[in-house]
């Protein structure tokens, strides 16, 4: 006699297993996002390690990487909006971005803190963020982000001042 199929887990040696008609969900919004996470890093390794004899404008120094000076007719447009790191929540909002590259910007952990300098500059075809804190906690943290336009992500380096350190951080856009 033919055995019935329940739709129930078949159990083998104490697991749990799915019948032939069921599928296991597979976490793919995390796989997905470990897999940006991986190549928005690698992304910004290239970019930041790479020697640019091309880069125009006048230079300036912010956090030890030298940004080029921002050509008059770039859009910053990309920046503008409302920005998540995955592994915290914390956001930054850019709600403007000047043509001489002045950023209107807020960062929230959940609460704001003090933005004391945001900038947007590009080097090369790469189109920068710097965000500079100030507040308890953050006394003069920087962010130095990349935008990354085929991922649409903010990708970059956070330093942590109180405890000189530096991490490498994704933001993702809400919506």
């Amino acid at each position: 006699m033919g055995k019935k199929s329940s739709g129930k887990k078949a159990s083998h040696g104490g697991r749990e297993h799915p019948t032939d008609g069921q599928a296991r969900a597979a976490p793919v919004s995390w796989i997905l996002i470990g897999l940006a996470l991986a190549v928005a890093i690698a992304g910004v390794y290239f970019v930041l390690h790479r020697h640019d004899p091309q880069s125009t404008g006048t230079e300036s120094t912010s956090g030890g990487r030298t940004l080029s000076a921002i050509p008059g007719k770039h859009s910053f447009q990309p920046l503008v909006g409302r920005w998540v790191r995955p592994d915290g929540g914390y956001i930054i909002s850019v709600r403007s971005v000047g043509p001489d590259g002045r950023v209107d910007a807020g960062y929230f952990n959940p609460r704001p803190i003090n933005v004391s300098r945001a900038e947007a500059s590009v080097q090369g075809k790469a189109v920068k963020l710097f965000i500079e804190l100030q507040a308890a906690g953050y006394p003069g943290s920087t962010y130095e982000l990349i935008h990354d336009p085929g991922n649409d992500v903010l990708v970059g380096v956070y330093f942590q001042a109180a405890m000189q350190q530096r991490f490498d951080v994704v933001f993702v856009r809400t919506e």
